[in-house]
């Protein structure tokens, strides 16, 4: 199971864990914690979380950061994206896997199913991805934690909806239907090439944090929409039927495994019925 820490494990395989996990939920133990890692007593465990994961961050970087959160918050120097129209690119660094949206609006992950109009709470526009494509990508804690738009377009108004915060790794997904039960934020990105698109942030343990920089005004492709706060998180996205078609790379790639690893601004997927050189 990929990027699963052995404290998530304990958690969520755990009978002692579940119980911790439990009285973590009920009394909102885990706000003590964001507030350790959002003060200066969290700054030594910055570096030594960069080291243990991989983080590239320079010297000069960490002398800059003053807690253990600086460290997920940092600005990093964009890749590349790629800038044909009609090729739909990933809006962060994570794992990505794909789910097709029954007649219901209903998709599949791991043991759970899941009703659009209870992800959203809003039954009117869940009908609109009948039969449509839901992407999901997986933020691990290493990985950076801002993201950015798929296409030009329109960002209408965010909606926030409260819950929890479990994990989303793997894991927590088979034991919880985690995405209808955290505390997320999507909102409707009306772009040129894909669609009117739901795009969901959602939090994760000790992710509270969801910061979007617009709404209900213009964006461009590549451009940051927004960053998450501590650890790791997850974004969906939903797209009308007949809106885009998966590269047949990234479809073979995920018929031999649930998750691929993908880079913010990497091609991922075609417009519907589009061809590009």
């Amino acid at each position: 199971m990929k990027n699963t820490s052995g404290g998530v494990k304990f958690l969520y395989k755990n009978v002692f864990g579940r119980i911790i996990l439990k009285t973590v939920m009920v009394l909102h133990l885990d706000k003590i914690a964001v507030l350790f890692l959002r003060s200066p007593l969290s700054k030594p465990m910055a570096k030594r979380y960069a080291k243990k994961n991989g983080i590239v961050v320079t010297p000069e970087e960490m002398k800059k950061f003053r807690t253990y959160r600086d460290l997920f918050v940092r600005i990093r120097k964009p890749g590349p994206t790629d800038t044909i129209p009609d090729h739909l690119v990933s809006p962060c660094d994570g794992w990505l896997s794909a789910f097709p949206i029954d007649e219901k609006s209903t998709f599949a992950l791991k043991n759970s199913y899941y009703q659009l109009k209870d992800f959203l709470q809003d039954e009117e526009l869940a009908k609109n991805y009948h039969n449509g494509t839901c992407l999901i990508f997986r933020l691990c804690a290493s990985d950076y934690h801002h993201y950015s738009y798929i296409d030009n377009g329109y960002h209408g108004k965010n909606h926030k909806i409260p819950g929890v915060l479990h994990s989303v790794q793997p894991i927590a997904c088979e034991k919880y239907p985690v995405f209808v039960l955290n505390k997320r934020s999507w909102c409707l990105l009306e772009t040129e090439n894909f669609g009117p698109v739901v795009q969901c942030e959602i939090g994760a343990l000790i992710v509270g944090g969801i910061e979007n920089e617009k709404e209900c005004e213009k964006f461009v492709k590549g451009e940051e929409k927004g960053h998450f706060e501590l650890a790791g998180s997850t974004i969906i996205l939903l797209f009308e039927e007949e809106q885009i078609d998966l590269k047949p790379e990234v479809i073979k790639q995920l018929s031999e495994s649930e998750e691929i690893r993908v880079l913010q601004g990497e091609w991922i997927a075609n417009a519907k019925n589009k061809k590009s050189a």
